[in-house]
């Protein structure tokens, strides 16, 4: 697509953080760049009320077999004027277990009805490269869904680590959605 050709949502997209990656048909891994010091990201990470600033709320006892709940409230995440994507509800609730952890480098859960998320950091410099492998995706919608939705949420988290405007999530979760429909093979 040329420039000329582009969209505003296109526009946009191409020039945020690098796309996740589908590693296999139920795999997918996205890495960002995030302003450090690696301490601070882990906060971001497991504490409730920082986590809730980019994804989703619920407390952790940060030991294997612990169970969690994280509440998404994205209306909140998302400029007043977007609409809300047609199947999409107002509050989401997923049950998680703890399954590794080593702080501050890594987080592995069981997100019961979603697969499986691993996030490790390591320290480069003043910054900290998160990785971000969601595992056990049962299908092509959830694989889309998924990207889409880790891509933005990360893009608010890189924002709200460096002080700056975080992006509207349902605006940008619907762009993304299309482009990864777009991205990942069939």
């Amino acid at each position: 697509m040329t420039t000329a050709q582009a969209t505003p949502t296109t526009s946009a997209i191409q020039s945020r953080a690098p796309f996740g990656t589908a590693l296999d048909a139920s795999t997918v891994r996205i890495e960002r760049r995030l302003p450090g010091p690696i301490e601070r990201v882990w906060r971001y990470l497991t504490e409730s009320e920082l986590r809730n600033q980019w994804l989703a709320s619920g407390d952790m006892v940060l030991e294997p077999g612990a169970r969690f709940e994280l509440t998404w409230r994205n209306d909140r995440l998302s400029d007043p004027t977007d609409t809300r994507p047609e199947g999409m509800s107002a509050e989401h609730r997923a049950t998680c277990e703890i399954l590794e952890v080593d702080p501050p480098r890594k987080l592995r859960y069981r997100w019961d009805e979603a697969g499986e998320v691993t996030m490790e950091l390591v320290p480069e410099g003043k910054d900290v490269l998160l990785t971000l492998t969601h595992r056990r995706l049962s299908n092509r919608r959830l694989v889309l869904g998924v990207s889409a939705g880790w891509h933005v949420h990360l893009d608010i988290l890189a924002a709200r680590l460096a002080g700056t405007q975080p992006p509207s999530l349902w605006r940008e979760w619907s762009a993304l959605r299309a482009e990864y429909e777009r991205r990942v093979p069939q």
